[in-house]
Order: C-alpha cells, then structure tokens, then sequence
C-alpha cells in the first residue's frame, strides 16, 4: 500500500494543509468534534527518514475516524481532523513530551522525557508505531522536534481551543468529542470481554457524569459493547480541555476498528457505512438531551 502525499500546495513540512476544520453552515449544537489520529498524509521526506514502509507506519493511524464522523458537519458541529500522521506528531501529547535518545542534540530543560508515553516510545514525536516498531532509521536534529512542536503542533492546539472557546461563548457550555480507533487486538482475547466501544471521561474528571452517561446508554441501546477508562481513559487533550466546573466538557471516544476496516490492509468493510450511521443518531440522541443544557446543570449532574 502506498501511503497518501500532498499536492503541489504544500506548506513547509510538505503538507497540504497540516489540519483542517469542517465547518458547518450554522454551529447549531454545542460541540467540537476532534481526529487528530486521522491524518494519512506522508510527505516525501518523512517516508526517506524513517526505516519502515508506508504500511507499517500507517498502523498508528486512526485510520478513516474523520469520515465516521463527517455527519456531524450536517448536523451542525465542527470537526477537526488533522492531516499530518500520528507516526510524525502526536497532538495528543503533552507539546515537549520527548525522548532524548531519538535526537541529536539537548532538549529544551522543560522538555517531559519520563513519562510513561516517552518510555514507551509515544511521545510527541513518537519513536515506535503502535506495534513497537522503530519509525527512524537515524537520529533526528532537537531543531526538527522543536520545528514540528512549534509550527504544527502548536497552531494545532490553538486552533482546537480556539473552537472550544467559541462554541462555550454561543452555548454557555462546550462539549468536545475526542475521536479515536482502537485496534481490535488492544481488547484481550476473550471474545465477550471485548468492546466496540471504549470511553475516556480520565474517570469522571474531564465531562459532567450526565455526558458519558448520554454516550453510553445510546451506544448500548444500539446494541453496541460499551466499557469506561479501560484500556484507555484519555490522553492529553481530553485531560486538558475537560473542565466540566466551568462548563467544557471533554470526552474521548475509541472504537473497535474491527467494526468497520480491514485491520492488515485498512481497507473499509461492509461494517463502515451502518457504523457512520449509528454515530450520527447516537450524536443526535446525545443533543437532544444536552443541547439545552447551560455550564451550572452539566456541572452538578
């Protein structure tokens, strides 16, 4: 498989743009849809540097989450979906969460390098894809980290408050939906304990108990598995906009890619279109309830 490139248009890291967000014709729900796991352009440069092929980088993608999730622009929330690849830069990191035995060179003093996300090799700028493998064939320079953080990462973030901040204005409270795909074998190996779905609320810090309830409960009635925080709680972004006692409620929500794509070729099953479908009635069914609830309610709930 050949990875996607960039038009002629590109910017300086050769892409087209680094992200983007989809706007509805009028914001008429209080929420701020976000892929930045998506993104599946792979510039020229990137794919000389690094020792795997197109393929094994794309297994960190969250491949197709964007396309789950373009209804909700008809429904009336934006969406923001970044176009640079997870296996790049991770926005769902701290923005200096970095390992020093990739880099030529010393990091800035402020730099994380002991977290876990580091130790582990997924960091902003991460050293392995998600299966373990070494992305770089040699060391990058400190100033290609800084550049990436600086000039993709942080108008990345500013960007996505930015629309977070908004949509709190118009609505009196704000709900971002974090949007993520897990992959199948992440769930164990006993075929009842596996989820479709697996929601992050950082154990009920990050959005009012009233949302992920919303979530699940419609997930559920559509005859979905659904779980909480387990394997996965939320990551920097749902930890860092969810406020929810002062109205800005953060949820991630991971699905089972064995639901709707072809995990060894990535291809989209027969499973992709009736899952678009149920995320459009569950974000349907979760305005319904939220839509016409002010900051004070969704906090005390």
């Amino acid at each position: 498989m050949t990875a996607p490139q960039p038009d002629d248009a590109t910017d300086a890291f050769g892409f087209a743009p680094a992200f983007a967000v989809d706007e509805p014709a009028a914001h008429t729900l209080p929420f701020v849809f976000n892929t930045g796991h998506s993104g599946s352009v792979y510039p020229a440069v990137f794919l000389a540097s690094s020792r795997l092929g197109a393929l094994a980088l794309r297994r960190s993608e969250d491949a197709h989450v964007e396309r789950l999730f373009a209804p909700v622009v008809d429904l009336g929330a934006p969406l923001m979906r970044a176009n640079f690849p997870r296996a790049y830069l991770d926005v769902n990191r701290e923005p200096y969460e970095l390992d020093p035995r990739m880099f030529d060179g010393r990091l800035p003093p402020f730099a994380n390098t002991r977290s876990m996300r580091v130790a582990g090799g997924l960091g902003t700028v991460p050293r392995v894809v998600a299966d373990g493998q070494e992305i770089y064939g040699a060391r990058l320079s400190v100033d290609e980290a800084v550049a990436r953080i600086e000039q993709l990462y942080k108008p990345y973030h500013r960007t996505l408050r930015g629309l977070i901040q908004r949509t709190a204005r118009q609505f009196g409270h704000a709900i971002l939906i974090d949007c993520h795909s897990m992959p199948s074998s992440s769930l164990g190996r006993d075929p009842d304990g596996k989820a479709d779905f697996v929601l992050g609320d950082r154990f009920g810090t990050a959005c009012a108990p009233l949302l992920i309830d919303l979530v699940e409960d419609t997930l559920r009635a559509g005859g979905f598995r659904v779980v909480r925080n387990k394997p996965y709680a939320g990551g920097f972004i749902t930890e860092h906009y969810g406020e929810p006692n002062v109205g800005r409620h953060a949820l991630q929500i991971e699905i089972n890619r064995g639901l709707y794509m072809n995990e060894t070729t990535l291809a989209v099953t027969a499973g992709f279109e009736p899952l678009v479908q149920a995320l459009r009635s569950m974000v349907i069914a979760v305005a319904a309830e939220a839509v016409d609830l002010g900051a004070r309610r969704m906090a005390a709930e």
